[in-house]
């Protein structure tokens, strides 16, 4: 066997140009293959986060458009009482004008309570999250994203300073005490700025101002091990509990997130698909290398085969040069396209990204390409007759 592996890969280096342009192929086969399935995960997981951040890890409870029910501090504690609920969180929310640093600007106002940070996914960059002294005080705070600062004081770090927001018609000052990373960033990129930048504050400040006293929602944080769909189901009849009829509704933002999910795999799977075609092409120009190598060396067939090399043997030989080309290819291939995946994990702050998974499944797709593509002309050269084989010049 060794002797055969060394005959082998005496005859690539023979050929250096040729096995050098043939691996090549393989390398720009296998590092699209590596490199467009990663890229495709770090979206997803980009997206993920994204989402975690605009609280799409949770179920949202409202009433119904022209029902008889408000959400209360009565059916937040009903809804803490599932077995299912980790958390639930009051939930406010107006499309607020303002003013900053005398600049206007339009933002989503949140109102929220202290577990902001449990259910909706804030990563304080600088100051504080709201505490419960501040919604008991009704302290006139807020916490704005970073894209909010950075627009408008040229740095992240601004707490302490002052912004106007506008609940109705009621002008409001509020102090920034805190600087959480923008949750939405790649999303507004992506929507064109559709998304506005969000400012949140203790719920009671926009009860007040806005005259209520009851919520618009209550978003509530599911334990990990909960489904989804039942979870929703067990809220909504703990809420129908002693009203008459269907007053609320709760909506499944975590089933919706898993069908994104299922989307975004379908998406990635189907481009990882496309790019497998060039391994298939890279097959292809392996197959064309050695139907050529045969041609070349069918006198050296013809000779070993007369001092007995079986057909086995031949073959063998023929089809570990195939595998040793898509090898060393492969390898090539799959280092660079680790180091671009992480790379662009690196940029879009995912981190570190390889897919161990994908690297071993991709070089065993491609040796077994290899294989394949190399099968033909290796049959064609154990199948020569010896006196032909030595008749060729």
């Amino acid at each position: 066997m060794f002797e055969i592996l060394r005959t082998g890969l005496r005859s690539l280096c023979r050929n250096k140009i040729r096995s050098f342009l043939t691996i090549a192929g393989i390398v720009v086969g296998v590092m699209s293959v590596v490199v467009v399935s990663a890229i495709g995960e770090i979206g997803k997981i980009s997206i993920n986060n994204e989402l975690s951040g605009m609280g799409m890890d949770s179920l949202v409870v409202s009433v119904q458009s022209g029902a008889a029910g408000a959400l209360t501090e009565n059916e937040l504690e009903k809804i803490r009482s599932i077995n299912s609920v980790e958390n639930a969180m009051p939930l406010m929310s107006i499309i607020a004008d303002g003013e900053i640093k005398n600049s206007p600007m339009t933002c989503m106002a949140w109102g929220v309570n202290e577990d902001a940070d449990n259910v909706i996914a804030l990563e304080v960059l600088y100051g504080r999250l709201l505490n419960r002294g501040d919604l008991a005080e009704k302290n006139n705070v807020c916490v704005i994203d970073e894209a909010i600062a950075k627009e408008n004081y040229k740095r992240g770090n601004v707490v302490g300073k002052k912004l106007t927001l506008n609940f109705g018609s009621m002008p409001v000052e509020l102090e920034i005490v805190g600087v959480v990373k923008n949750g939405v960033n790649t999303l507004q990129n992506m929507l064109g700025g559709f998304i506005p930048d969000f400012v949140y504050v203790p719920y009671p400040i926009m009860q007040e101002y806005l005259s209520k006293s009851d919520f618009d929602r209550i978003t509530v944080r599911l334990k990990d091990n909960s489904e989804s769909e039942e979870a929703a189901e067990e809220v909504k009849k703990t809420l129908l509990r002693g009203t008459s009829g269907y007053v609320y509704s709760v909506d499944d933002l975590v089933g919706q997130k898993k069908r994104m999910n299922n989307i975004l795999s379908i998406a990635a799977s189907a481009l990882s698909a496309a790019a497998g075609v060039s391994l298939v092409v890279s097959g292809i120009s392996i197959m064309t290398v050695m139907l050529v190598s045969v041609s070349e060396r069918t006198r050296e067939i013809g000779i070993k085969k007369s001092i007995g090399a079986g057909k086995g043997m031949i073959m063998l030989e023929f089809l570990l040069e195939s595998l040793v080309l898509t090898l060393i290819g492969s390898v090539i291939g799959i280092i660079l396209g680790i180091i671009v995946s992480a790379a662009v994990g690196v940029m879009t702050n995912i981190g570190l990204y390889i897919d161990s998974k994908l690297c071993v499944t991709v070089l065993a797709v491609s040796l077994l390409i290899g294989g394949c593509f190399g099968a033909y002309p290796a049959y064609k050269a154990a199948s020569m007759r010896p006196v032909d084989a030595l008749r060729s010049e």
